[in-house]
């Protein structure tokens, strides 16, 4: 009857509700313990077919039976076929069963070994472990498929030196390593970067009667080919011909891929190059999967010629069909931005019959929402409808990035409900996109009901997820929040970002202690500080005057972290700029030099405007020219800060001849040196100068600062060189300067003085023909005329009493002629630079032609 039900049960077993029916008929008349060939069938079948419900009915009934230990097998089989089949909770549960059960016998080995690798298979590597120590406590000695089960579990949890504890202790216990555990442990190096360390072990392998493999050799090689460590790859590859195991076609992708990631296209080139020359026989030919790396890696690397040409080679030599390849070609060309083209090759790819994907579909929305064509994207997911591909969530979190960075709230909502409409909800990375959008548009409310809501159906927060709330909540002004985010029961599981956020807000409202403590419980939660957290600090110190204090955290940051970074330095040297001591940042500077931390334009800066505010010209000058002969840019405020206290210092040819020197370095700002320079001859009375430099800055066609010329016009005309003023009016005019109209009133009031009537005509008339040619708002053009109406009086005498009550009395809202012309005077409607009028007509036209 036993073997009967047994054979019923497996032929049945594509019907596995049939069997069991089967097996309930029969539990119901004898103990199902009794015949553990049935136990063994109806089990497999169960768990094959994944029928929870069932395997926890059986489970129940194995337990109620009596006496207990005529179970104890039939668990054990019962928990082997769940392991087997994936259902690692049902087989923990069983397993439990039978340790809660029976003191003795213990669980034997090969269900251990069988939830072992059950668990390393589902990725529940904490499981592992407990299992290991359970055999520990329950005295069952791990045999070989044990130990490297638990060796590559810790390799994957990246303790690696634990893996190799278990690995030398194996010999000991009975369990010498086989040609599995060396690859287990070559591999854990190699995957660290600790190739070397893998290589060593290839020697220990002839003790224990193992020799490598192909598969050891490869992982070799491409371990060192990721290192960047290519000669020791080719000594791998040289040992492996020795032990007679030719380097395979694997061998030579593994390289080649390893290159490429490393950014090494050309070593990867020139293997590919060897793999197609037919001179040596022992080199493999390459196959399609050799193709498609090195394509990749070109398309990556933006070596667009490179790649063109091998995607040419491989359409002539029939290695253009698969969809693999179609995908990398497509990934280039979008992120070459060549989205024509891209096009091109997704609608061949749609009329080849080739089955699109939505991966194929994602590729190309991406790089139209990269471009900012979001109207596009938004087209090809209705052709993608169309075509039976149905959106999935990376679709909808594309689209819904590109609305959000667009700052298109409605669209973005939009999406956010077809995304529910088409049954794919929301994940963690969709939440964090939207989570982004809310905080940087200010909407702190709508942020944290979205963070419940994330809860409340169950989406994961993520680290990224608190450290968008936490950053949020700090810029916002909720700092206090955002501590006890982070606090000890909080929501938040913190990273070295998060409390970096906490402690940047507290330093920036000079809450210093709370700051501290918050760095103490980061070291107490084992979270290294890194070199952000330390420039945080002193930024903080440095923003609120504590120089002392800063220093300290720089001097902690050299013990415990890392050499402090230019960034750290520069908040240093910044304050002590304010607080003028440019000795302490020369003696810093010495010290960044020491520790060779690389002065940047920052740091040159704030020294050259020290040294220019306490008139030590000559230092300034000399850190300009390390700046210029170290290749930093210069910065255009401190070359005109030094300028300026060179020509307050009377030392016009040195400031003559630095504005020569660094003109052309200036990166097209030139003319602020020009202006000031201009400026500063003026105040001095250095006239002749002052116009010879003018006449040079408007022959270059340099911007003018509307400062500049009226201050050389209006001077000119203080040291009675009217005419030279005027020409200079005639020279801006020729050149096609639009500028300030009032700067011609001092020099036409000044003509007017002096009885030279003509000229002062003259000179009206291009001023009013300058404000008709370019449009002048109307009101501009009234005052305009009304001044020059106040001018033409004063040209024909005093007027009368009653003459000057009644332009005081004017209600046209002119105001008083003095007050007219003082408002003239200080410019309208020109701007404060003015560049020649052909670079500027259109912006012109656009501006006035509502106003006409």
């Amino acid at each position: 009857m036993k073997r009967e039900l047994a054979d019923v049960l497996f032929k049945n077993a594509a019907n596995p509700a049939l069997a069991w029916r089967f097996f309930k008929h029969f539990m119901r008349s004898a103990s199902p313990a009794s015949s553990p060939r049935a136990i063994s069938a109806i089990s497999r079948i169960l768990a094959r077919a994944r029928m929870v419900p069932e395997i926890r009915e059986l489970h129940a009934h194995l337990l109620s039976q009596s006496p207990a230990e005529t179970s104890y097998e039939a668990l054990v089989v019962l928990a082997l076929a769940s392991a087997k089949s994936g259902l690692l909770d049902e087989a923990f549960s069983q397993f439990h069963s039978l340790r809660d059960r029976f003191s003795s016998p213990v669980p034997p080995i090969r269900l251990y070994n069988s939830l072992l690798e059950s668990s390393f298979k589902e990725n529940r590597l904490e499981l592992v472990e407990i299992l290991y120590k359970d055999m520990l406590t329950s005295r069952v000695s791990p045999d070989t498929f044990s130990y490297n089960l638990l060796m590559q579990s810790l390799c994957e949890s990246g303790r690696l030196a634990e893996a190799r504890r278990v690995f030398d202790k194996m010999p000991e216990r009975g369990c010498p390593p086989n040609i599995f555990s060396f690859g287990i442990m070559i591999r854990g190096y190699c995957r660290t970067g600790h190739s070397l360390k893998g290589a060593e072990l290839l020697d220990l392998m002839g003790n224990f009667s193992c020799s490598p493999n192909q598969t050891i050799y490869n992982t070799l090689v491409s371990g060192f080919c990721r290192d960047g460590k290519v000669e020791e790859a080719e000594k791998i590859v040289d040992r492996m011909r020795n032990d007679n195991l030719h380097p395979d076609v694997v061998t030579f992708n593994s390289r080649i891929s390893a290159l490429c990631k490393g950014g090494r296209i050309a070593e990867a080139s020139k293997i590919f190059e060897d793999m197609q020359a037919d001179s040596n026989p022992d080199v493999p030919r390459p196959n399609q999967i050799t193709y498609n790396t090195l394509l990749d890696g070109l398309c990556k690397k933006s070596m667009i010629t490179e790649a063109e040409a091998l995607a040419q080679t491989m359409r002539s030599n029939g290695l253009f069909l698969k969809l693999e390849t179609y995908h990398i070609w497509l990934s280039g060309l979008v992120r070459w931005g060549r989205l024509l083209e891209a096009k091109a090759l997704l609608s061949e790819m749609a009329q080849s019959g080739m089955g699109l994907n939505a991966y194929t579909y994602n590729i190309m929305i991406f790089g139209l929402c990269k471009q900012g064509l979001v109207s596009d994207a938004r087209s090809l997911m209705k052709v993608m409808r169309d075509r039976g591909v149905k959106p999935d969530t990376v679709t909808y979190s594309t689209m819904l990035h590109a609305y959000c960075a667009k700052r298109k709230v409605k669209e973005a909502a939009r999406t956010l409900r077809e995304m529910a409409e088409a049954a794919c909800p929301p994940n963690t990375f969709t939440c964090n996109i939207l989570l982004r959008s809310l905080w940087r548009e200010g909407r702190p409310i709508e942020a944290e009901q979205l963070t419940r809501k994330m809860k409340e159906k169950g989406i994961e927060i993520d680290r990224v997820t608190c450290n968008t709330m936490v950053d949020g909540l700090c810029k916002s002004g909720k700092v206090d929040v955002a501590v006890e985010l982070v606090g000890h029961g909080g929501d938040c599981l913190p990273d070295v970002a998060t409390y970096s956020s906490v402690i940047c807000a507290l330093c920036k409202d000079g809450r210093f202690d709370e700051a501290k403590k918050k760095y103490l419980e980061m070291a107490m939660e084992g979270i290294r500080a890194d070199q952000k957290v330390y420039e945080t600090f002193i930024h903080g110190f440095c923003d609120h005057g504590k120089l002392t204090a800063a220093m300290k955290v720089l001097r902690d940051m050299e013990k415990i972290c890392q050499a402090p970074s230019a960034r750290a330095y520069n908040a240093l040297i910044h304050l002590m700029a304010k607080k003028n001591q440019p000795d302490k940042i020369n003696a810093l500077r010495k010290e960044m030099q020491e520790r060779g931390v690389s002065p940047d334009g920052f740091t040159f800066r704030n020294l050259v405007t020290v040294l220019c505010q306490e008139g030590r010209e000559k230092e300034a000058a000399s850190l300009v020219d390390e700046m210029s002969v170290r290749g930093i840019p210069l910065d255009i405020s401190s070359l005109k800060g030094l300028i300026i206290v060179l020509c307050r210092r009377g030392n016009l040819e040195a400031a003559f001849e630095a504005l020569h020197k660094y003109s052309s370095l200036c990166d097209g700002r030139e003319h602020v040196l020009y202006n000031a320079m201009c400026s500063e001859l003026c105040a001095r009375g250095q006239l002749s100068e002052a116009e010879q430099l003018f006449r040079a800055a408007v022959e270059k066609s340099l911007p003018l600062e509307r400062d500049a010329y009226r201050r050389l016009t209006e001077a000119l005309c203080r040291g009675n060189k009217t005419e030279a003023a005027s020409q200079v009016l005639d020279l801006m005019l020729s050149r096609g300067y639009v500028f300030d109209s009032a700067a011609f009133l001092p020099v036409i009031e000044d003509l007017g003085k002096r009885g030279n009537k003509p000229e002062a005509d003259r000179l009206s008339a291009l001023m009013m023909d300058t404000i008709s040619r370019h449009r002048e708002k109307s009101s501009d053009l009234f005052h305009c005329k009304w001044a020059m109406a106040v001018y033409r009086r004063k040209l024909a005498g005093p007027p009368r009493l009653d003459d000057r009550r009644a332009m005081l009395n004017r209600e046209d809202g002119s105001g008083i002629a003095i007050k007219v012309l003082k408002q003239v005077q200080r410019g309208w409607g020109q701007g404060t630079m003015l560049r020649p009028s052909s670079e500027r007509k259109g912006e012109f036209d656009k501006d006035f032609l509502d106003v006409i």
